[in-house]
């Protein structure tokens, strides 16, 4: 790199400014759209930090140009790379050999599922979401960008894989609403039965493998409507689709066994594993047809887990674009426990950590991440893991034991306005009061 070259604003690798601004301003990446999700797919691993430069080297380029490099340096910092981590490879191999095992399989009534639980900011979304689109490549120039079970004459979209979001009210109209709308929106005015039916030849038409369901923890099984999403999703299981399903504390939520609310009890009840038996099937049959993988945070004990830790921020580093940073920035000294403690091993509340530092860095001038500066960066770390429980938002419509609840938990009669009869005074004689 030449300093006349500098100095008349030619950087190999930096975008001119209308290219720059197309990053910032292009679409979104919504990815409950086939369009949002082809996006997605073809632009997750192609964007490219600037090159580096020193502070002589950047002082060398003109105002304009240096305006442009500082926007470029900003979107790299706050548009961290998914990494691989010792927890996603787990979760990574076993959405993979399971999606692998179903698209070879033949003749199964029932395509066997994953579920994806943990906690907020863990990289659920992101993780599944990369290895479904990893699917999808391989699938696509295996068949050559042709959908293998098209019917002659049409020309329908090839989406192997669809991801919805569960509604907010869910209901199984909502919910075949929000997969039908994946390939473009429109207003159903179908009966439920004859929505399944669409939702089932969409699904076969347009040659879907995978179906994702995010948030799933959204059900819950107090609620009638929710308990009979549930029963669609595994009627979808049936449609010759592998479905994975993402939520936070997905074991609390009581979709593996059927669980019920006790007001007496003040907690969710779930039914014996092996005896209890609904309409001659056993309530256990969500947990025998999906497979449940927890993606968990880092860990910081043992020496493995410490490298592996390490070795994240090394590439947290080798990502980020500031001027006055050295190597070993982030792993060096004491760093890497502080940021341990900081984000207690939450992937998502360690990348926001370091996003919002390397702004701060910038605005500040500082353009190095140290210690001092991440003090002033507040993130909300919330209730650990280890203690959040599954709180209802809101209980259940009483059964006949909650009604037989003593009286002594009920509120006392507010007796404030009752009448006592006429005041007697105490110092008044007897004949008196009397």
């Amino acid at each position: 790199m030449r300093l006349d070259d500098l100095s008349a604003g030619r950087l190999d690798g930096l975008p001119s400014r209308g290219q720059i601004a197309a990053m910032i301003l292009g679409p979104e990446s919504h990815r409950h759209s086939f369009t949002g999700w082809q996006h997605y797919r073809t632009t997750r691993d192609q964007f490219i930090p600037p090159p580096r430069l020193t502070i002589r080297q950047y002082k060398l380029l003109p105002a304009d140009r240096r305006s442009d490099y500082d926007v470029y340096r900003r979107l790299t910092n706050v548009n961290l790379p998914v990494q691989e981590t010792p927890m996603l490879e787990g979760v990574t191999r076993l959405i993979d050999r399971r999606l692998q095992g179903n698209t070879l399989r033949r003749n199964s009534p029932t395509m066997p599922g994953v579920m994806v639980s943990g906690w907020g900011n863990h990289g659920k979304t992101a993780t599944v979401c990369s290895v479904a689109a990893a699917f999808e490549d391989q699938w696509l120039d295996f068949h050559h960008h042709l959908n293998p079970e098209s019917i002659s004459g049409t020309s329908d979209l090839h989406a192997p894989v669809v991801y919805v979001q569960t509604p907010v009210t869910a209901t199984p109209k909502s919910l075949c609403e929000s997969i039908l709308n994946f390939f473009g929106p429109e207003r159903w005015k179908f009966t439920l039965p004859q929505l399944i039916q669409l939702v089932a030849d969409c699904l076969r038409d347009h040659g879907v493998k995978v179906l994702i369901i995010d948030d799933i923890n959204r059900l819950r099984m107090h609620r009638a409507d929710d308990q009979d999403v549930l029963d669609l999703i595994r009627a979808l299981m049936s449609f010759n689709v592998t479905l994975i399903l993402t939520g936070v504390n997905i074991p609390g939520t009581g979709l593996l066994r059927e669980a019920h609310f006790s007001r007496r009890d003040r907690q969710w009840l779930l039914p014996p594993l092996e005896t209890t038996r609904v309409h001659g099937l056993e309530v256990t049959q969500i947990e025998r047809r999906f497979e449940l993988v927890e993606l968990d945070r880092f860990s910081y004990t043992t020496p493995s887990q410490i490298q592996a830790f390490v070795k994240h921020l090394r590439g947290v580093e080798a990502h980020l674009r500031l001027l006055k940073a050295k190597k070993g920035m982030l792993t060096n000294g004491s760093m890497p426990e502080y940021l341990m403690n900081r984000a207690g091993g939450v992937i998502g509340l360690l990348g926001r950590l370091l996003e919002e530092g390397a702004q701060e860095a910038m605005a500040t001038g500082k353009e190095n991440i140290t210690e001092s500066l991440l003090d002033e960066i507040i993130i909300g770390r919330g209730i650990p893991a280890e203690e959040a429980g599954p709180a209802p938002a809101a209980g259940p419509a009483e059964s006949d034991d909650d009604k037989k609840v003593t009286r002594k938990s009920r509120r006392a009669r507010n007796t404030v306005f009752d009448d006592r009869g006429p005041r007697v005074d105490p110092e008044a004689p007897a004949e008196a009061a009397s």
